[in-house]
């Protein structure tokens, strides 16, 4: 399940009828090409339970709308100007532990997923990967 609930709401967890009252997924994405981001964007825009709010095109960009937006999630590339994905990702859960990150590279190698686990990130997709593994 994707959706959140807003405050009150049943969830099929409890058992009982999934609540007709959900709000989308609100998700700010960070990717430094902006062909790409907007190819995420118009991607994930295409969810009903997915909500792009905004876009940032270099990590401490991110940081700093992080803490306007205050997004669910934040969907950020590793290699970006001014803050990579690894240190943006560590500001961030410092401030705002409750907002997940998934991160996308290019990187397949160890380190790379090692420093991001211990930055915080939630996970990573690899830019290989499909658009439909971006989405789940």
């Amino acid at each position: 399940m994707r959706e959140r609930p807003v405050e009150g709401a049943v969830t099929e967890k409890s058992g009982a009828a999934r609540s007709r009252h959900l709000r989308p997924i609100r998700i700010l994405l960070a990717e430094d090409h902006a062909i790409v981001r907007e190819g995420i964007r118009r991607l994930l825009s295409t969810e009903p339970d997915l909500e792009v709010v905004g876009e940032a095109a270099d990590g401490a960009a991110a940081v700093e709308m992080a803490r306007t937006l205050r997004p669910d999630i934040i969907c950020l590339d590793v290699s970006m100007p001014r803050m990579n994905g690894v240190e943006a990702t560590r500001l961030i859960k410092t401030d705002m532990p409750q907002v997940g990150v998934v991160v996308l590279t290019m990187h397949e190698d160890e380190a790379y997923v090692y420093e991001l686990v211990k930055a915080g990130a939630s996970g990573y997709v690899l830019k290989r990967a499909s658009a439909r593994d971006l989405v789940d």
